[in-house]
Order: structure tokens, then C-alpha cells, then sequence
């Protein structure tokens, strides 16, 4: 309730100035990423509305936080333009979020004409439907570090370097950059919509419940007392804490210049309506056997190894380079890589039904506060306030 004062308190932090009080639109909510970014903008005061799919787990953490009830919520997909746009523009955002997505690799070479039109032109329609709004909005649209043409380097991969994809996911992540580079620059460079894109390392975190996912698949294993089946032991992957690139959407869209500075764009006003990586410090960059092994150590068990000759491609090593996030935004990681996995188990075996919604509230509220305050600890502007 407001205390009848519109001015904020002093100690208010940077993001709740952004959003205490702002319309969001989230696409994706009922997903593990959209889910937690949810929780965190109801925690710092918007007014959120969702559009998404129906869960696509069981148990999906969308439930677990009963979201349905504490957001707007809107079931439809992506790809139905009319309903899209009708959806985005009677509520009339501040800031959205795109996050709705086919987000496996595998599901991928199962349903490629799937994963293309979800990923590809579901992406197309979202900034379709920007167009349409006629105020100030900040949109970040979701990829991944998959939208990179992979060659298996030991170095991290820069926004510049070239978009490519091996598997059907990886290719539609890079087509989905190409076109929001494409419909920025021919639609949005006069217009009261800013728009970047954002691209990710592979996040882990509680809640996250989908098939063909390691920390999944290992909770899963723990909890029926059984073996975690690995398949890719030696794939190197840069794993951060979900809250880690969640951090950078909500700061770079709280960031993105205004329609007035886009007229005449500075350099700072330029790189900002680009691509940024949000991954994880560079000794985060571990294999699937060491995040395992990482991950026993708070929930003992064991693991055996089901490499099999004939899967499906997958690439067996990706880093990403997140300077220009820290040059730019003032953005870093927060967590190491024994952080991220010892609160990621802490959540699973804190909330191991029956659990009910307050307490997995409660529980996830409590590890973005600790996120935060750790931030805070280490100065970073996000995290700040200014007295």
C-alpha cells in the first residue's frame, strides 16, 4: 500500500526505482526463467502481466509459486499474431520480456519445424506487436548463447562474432537474432519502443523441471534413490545461477535509452539497443561431470556415465565473453559456480513436496534477497541505491 507519498525512500534500490509500480508484459512466465524473473519483479513492485503456454512440467515452479494468481495471466501462444498484439497493447507495458521459447536441444531434433516457428517467428510476431504500442517501453528479447556459430573454441564467444547452429535449436536462436537486429534497425530507431537482445549460459537454479536437463535429471535421480544418468560428461558448459542473467535483463531494460536519445544515438545510447551475453565468470566454464560431482556434495549419491555414440550432436564446448556487459551496463556475476549449484540443491531439497505455495514463496523470495545483498556487498549499480 502507499503511503501516500510519491517520492521513493532513499534506500530504495535501482531496480525497484525502475519497476515499483511499472506494467510489465513477460512472455514465457510459466517456464523455470520466466517463472523466477516474476517472482523477482512482484517482489520489486510491478504490476506484471503474463503471456505464455500452458506449464510445460509437472510440477512446473509457475504452479509452485501460483503465479495464475498473483499475476495477470494470459494462456495463448506466440504464434497467433492477433491475439498477441491485442494482448500486448491492452496492457499498455512500461517493459517487456520476451522469454517464451522451445528451449531443448533435443525437443529440437524432434520437432524442428516446431522449434523453428516458436523460436523464429514467435520472435517476429512479439516485435510485430511492438510496433503497435505508441509510448515509451523497454523490450529485451531472450536468445541464447546457442545463437553462436560454434567452433568449439577455448575462448568466450563476443556478441559480434558469427550467428550459426548446428542443431535445429541453436540455428533458430541465431535466426531469431538475425531478425530482431533486422526489425531494430528498420523499425525501432524512431520510435517510443527501445529494444536489445540478451543472450545467456546455461542457467541452473530451483524450479526447473524439464526433461533432457542435468540438474533435473539429477534431482530426479536423487529424490527415487537411483544413479543420475549422464550423457555427456566431458560437454563444457558456462553454468551461472538463473538469477545471474536475470540480473542483466532487468538492468539492461531499466537501462535502454530513451526514444529522445535514439534520434541521435550516442555510442553508450548504440551498444545499448544491441546484444549483450550474461554468463558466467570464466572458471565457471566446467564439464557435466564436474557439475555433477559439484552437485553431490550437497546431496550425496552417484552418478554413471550413459555416453551414447549415436545421440544427437550437441556441442562440447561453449563460453561466453560478457565485457561488454560489464563495460557498458556495470553488470557482473555474482555467484561462483560452487554458489550457484550449493543454492540450487538447497532449493530442491528445501522444497521436496508436499511443500506448499507460501513456502516455496518464501524460499525463492529469500534466495533473490540473498542475490541481492551479496551484489550490493560488491557495488554493483543494480544493487546500489544512491543516498
Amino acid at each position: 500500500m502507499s503511503s501516500g507519498s510519491n517520492q521513493a525512500p532513499a534506500s530504495l534500490s535501482p531496480l525497484a526505482e525502475a519497476y515499483r509500480g511499472k506494467r510489465v508484459w513477460v512472455t514465457g512466465h510459466t517456464g523455470f526463467k520466466g517463472a523466477w524473473l516474476c517472482e523477482w519483479l512482484l517482489a520489486l513492485g510491478a504490476d506484471v502481466t503474463g503471456y505464455s503456454l500452458p506449464a510445460p512440467t509437472q510440477p512446473a515452479l509457475s504452479d509452485q509459486l501460483d503465479l495464475r494468481r498473483r499475476l495477470r495471466h494470459v494462456e495463448a501462444d506466440i504464434r497467433d499474431l492477433s491475439t498477441l498484439t491485442r494482448a500486448l497493447t491492452e496492457t499498455e507495458p512500461d517493459f517487456v520480456f520476451h522469454l517464451a521459447a522451445q528451449p531443448l536441444v533435443r525437443e529440437s531434433y524432434a520437432d524442428p519445424l516446431g522449434t523453428f516457428s516458436t523460436n523464429i517467428l514467435g520472435t517476429a510476431n512479439v516485435l510485430q506487436a511492438l510496433r503497435s504500442l505508441r509510448k515509451p517501453c523497454a523490450a529485451v528479447i531472450v536468445t541464447s548463447d546457442k545463437c553462436y556459430e560454434n567452433r568449439d573454441w577455448v575462448f568466450g564467444y563476443r556478441e559480434e562474432d558469427a550467428l550459426g547452429g548446428h542443431d535445429p535449436y541453436s540455428a533458430s536462436k541465431g535466426a531469431a537474432e538475425i531478425v530482431i537486429a533486422s526489425m531494430r534497425r528498420s523499425f525501432f530507431c524512431d520510435h517510443p519502443v527501445r529494444v536489445a537482445s540478451a543472450r545467456a549460459g546455461n542457467v541452473i537454479g530451483g524450479g526447473d523441471w524439464a526433461k533432457d536437463r542435468i540438474v533435473p535429471d539429477c534431482v530426479r535421480a536423487l529424490q527415487a534413490g537411483q544413479a543420475i544418468p549422464v550423457r555427456n560428461r566431458f560437454a563444457t558448459r558456462p553454468w551461472q545461477h538463473v538469477l545471474e542473467p536475470l540480473s542483466g535483463y532487468l538492468w539492461l531494460a531499466a537501462q535502454l535509452p530513451q526514444p529522445a536519445t535514439l534520434r541521435q544515438p550516442s555510442t553508450i545510447n548504440s551498444q545499448l539497443s544491441g546484444a549483450f551475453n550474461f554468463g558466467p565468470h570464466h572458471d565457471a566454464n566446467r564439464t557435466v561431470a564436474e557439475l555433477v560431482t559439484e552437485l553431490l556434495k550437497h546431496w550425496p549419491g552417484r552418478w554413471e556415465d550413459r555416453t551414447d555414440p549415436q545421440a544427437p550432436h550437441e556441442a562440447k564446448l561453449l563460453q561466453l565473453a560478457t565485457d561488454k556487459a560489464h563495460a557498458v551496463l556495470g553488470w557482473s556475476p555474482v555467484w561462483s559456480f560452487a554458489d550457484a549449484v550449493e543454492h540450487t540443491v538447497k532449493w530442491y531439497r528445501a522444497s521436496r513436496q508436499p511443500a506448499d505455495a507460501p513456502a516455496i514463496q518464501a524460499l525463492t523470495a529469500a534466495q533473490i534477497a540473498g542475490y541481492t545483498r551479496r551484489a550490493r556487498e560488491r557495488k554493483l549499480p543494480w544493487a546500489v541505491a544512491e543516498l
